[in-house]
């Protein structure tokens, strides 16, 4: 990995990946019960710390070639995949301001991106 677009692409990949452990805790979360036994066969809690892993990861390879100021504002790249993921699989509605919301994150790490680009 030579260019920073290449590092906030990997944390753009990580930002899925750990939405996507999100997804899986809060499925998980609706067996959760303070059992040692049960908590170790959560499958959905233990998909869901896999991913977070794999994010994490996939983060440090990112961070290690790209200047955090840059490509750190991405991670709010998770805001807007959670609430795409939470639509489709678990069924949550949204409404306009959290529309709004989304496409003003969407904006501002496009200012970052660019502004990150100029020099």
């Amino acid at each position: 990995m030579k260019t920073k677009k290449e590092a906030i692409l990997l944390v753009l990949i990580c930002t899925f990946f750990t939405s996507v452990g999100q997804l899986f805790l809060k499925i998980g979360s609706k067996n959760l019960s303070f059992n040692f036994i049960e908590l170790l066969t959560n499958l959905p809690l233990i998909v869901g710390f896999s991913f977070y892993i794999i994010g994490a990861v996939i983060l440090i390879f990112a961070l290690k070639n790209g200047e955090l100021s840059v490509i750190y504002p991405f991670i709010a790249t998770s805001f807007v995949w959670v609430s795409f993921l939470s639509v489709i699989f678990l069924k949550e509605v949204m409404n306009i301001l959290k529309w709004s919301g989304l496409f003003v994150i969407i904006l501002g790490m496009a200012f970052i991106g660019k502004g990150g680009s100029l020099r």
